[in-house]
């Protein structure tokens, strides 16, 4: 058994493998064009879920102030 077989229970999906070996067969550039589109379709997601956290902190900002008054607590490291 492979160890990932083991750790995981379930076989690893390689880059290029995303399909079952005996559900298709690609050959030559067919295999290339659905690898690279699959990688760009991750991409867009990424990009997605990225964007989508940075609105969320973007609307949480806020910039601090300090008076002359103000107690403040620095941590400093040696």
């Amino acid at each position: 058994m492979v160890p990932f077989e083991a750790l995981y229970g379930r076989h690893c999906r390689y880059l290029i493998r995303w399909f079952k070996i005996r559900e298709s067969k690609l050959i030559g550039p067919d295999l290339i064009q659905d690898a690279l589109d699959k990688v760009c379709l991750i991409k867009e997601r990424l990009l997605v879920a990225q964007n989508r956290q940075k609105v969320y902190v973007d609307h949480r900002y806020q910039d601090l102030e300090f008076g002359i008054d103000d107690f403040v607590f620095l941590k400093v490291s040696p």
